[in-house]
């Protein structure tokens, strides 16, 4: 019979019980689900309202992938070469698109040969680009990207557009017409002037507002003040609180934006970490401190499983020294295991952890399967080369499982 192993900690006379299913069992219906092709697989319907927004850059990527990184004065030869669609906004509303949203992109290019491509290959995938501004004159944006064969890293050279967009380019009734019907709108941080115009427009409607925080970007501050949501890099939460650990900084930050419903920070083959706001003030709950709750629940992660799975917390107030005090829910979000030999490249896997956020919540799915969806459809974008290439469709097999 298979197991069940209980954790039980007792601290200040509270219990925390984590239930872990054996993990023969775990992997024998996983598997089964895995082996499912597309059309057997029943897929859940569609959310009901699936019209995304997304605001920020599109791109055109040069990837090539070199035996190993060149040193100075170097000169290297390429394995491959690829040319690809990219840009953080842009790639993530392909993802959703893939997954089943029907996303309206606002950003801007050139009437160049970039700019053409880029539209082309967004409109192929069911992007709408009917927003998109088209300068005349000027370039798109384009990136070269050096991926590491060995080290499985890469390396990005940005060149931005010109001219940048700015608040002039859009119309009130231009906005109006992206924003209708719309679920969410997203923005990846870029042209921090035109962001905020469109966001302001987008809280004027009522629409919630994901914003991506990739790194510290002026005018980004004002953006998060109008977030429902928010996204993290590894590295922003610390840097932008100045906290000393990121379970405080994810604390802080939601003390300093009280609008956020819940931040998420993604780390990589780490996972991820998410604090979510709650309502209950209950003076019942119990307060702890963050530094060893965080501490405890990392106990109840099976580091056996290859496949993302997600550990949540109870209401509890957290305490961070010197910060304050939040109450709300803590999740750990596994990453799944790749294998060396299917890892190919982690350009791009960001983005489309944020486009699963997306379809997430337009579905309304709670923290404990939007965390799995969003890791393993990063995860399926590792296997191919470019930030497009592997993302899934929602048919995938690997995935359907994981929308339910």
């Amino acid at each position: 019979m298979a197991c069940v192993l209980k954790l039980f900690a007792v601290t200040n006379g509270s219990v925390f019980s984590l239930h872990l299913n054996s993990r023969r069992r775990f992997h024998r219906r996983f598997n089964a689900k895995i082996k499912m092709s597309s059309s057997d697989a029943a897929l859940p319907s569609l959310p009901d309202n699936r019209t995304v927004v997304g605001f920020g850059m599109t791109a055109v990527d040069f990837l090539a992938t070199v035996d190993g990184f060149p040193k100075p004065d170097d000169k290297v030869r390429s394995a491959s070469l690829k040319v690809e669609g990219g840009g953080n906004a842009g790639n993530a509303l392909t993802c959703a698109a893939r997954l089943g949203l029907k996303p309206k992109l606002i950003s801007k290019v050139a009437d160049d040969s970039h700019g053409f491509a880029i539209l082309k290959e967004l409109e192929a995938d069911g992007v709408d680009t009917s927003f998109i501004v088209v300068s005349k004159g000027g370039s798109s944006t384009f990136s070269y990207v050096l991926v590491d064969n060995q080290t499985k890293t890469r390396t990005s050279i940005y060149t931005p557009g010109d001219p940048p967009m700015m608040p002039d380019d859009l119309s009130q009734s231009t906005l109006l017409s992206a924003f209708d019907g719309a679920r969410l709108v997203y923005f990846d941080g870029m042209f921090p002037e035109t962001a905020l115009f469109v966001a302001q427009e987008a809280a004027r409607n009522n629409i919630p507002i994901l914003v991506e925080a990739e790194s510290l970007r002026e005018g980004l501050d004002e953006l998060l003040k109008l977030a429902d949501f928010v996204t993290c890099s590894a590295k922003f939460p610390q840097a932008w609180t100045q906290a000393p650990s990121i379970p405080s900084a994810l604390v802080s930050m939601l003390l300093r934006l009280p609008n956020i419903n819940f931040v998420v920070v993604t780390l990589g083959e780490g996972g991820c970490l998410m604090l979510e706001r709650s309502a209950n003030e209950d003076s019942d709950i119990e307060e702890r401190d963050v530094e060893s709750f965080l501490e405890f629940l990392y106990k109840g992660k099976d580091d056996s499983l290859a496949i993302p799975t997600c550990i949540p917390s109870a209401v509890t107030k957290f305490r961070a020294n010197g910060i304050g005090t939040i109450c709300g829910r803590f999740y750990i979000g596994t990453a799944e295991k790749i294998p060396d030999s299917e890892l190919i490249d982690t350009t791009g896997a960001g983005d489309a952890f944020i486009g699963a956020i997306m379809y997430a919540i337009c579905a309304n799915m709670v923290p404990e399967k939007m965390l799995p969806l969003a890791a393993q459809v990063a995860a399926a974008k590792c296997r191919a080369l470019g930030a497009r290439t592997g993302l899934p469709r929602r048919t995938d097999p690997h995935v359907v499982s994981f929308l339910h």
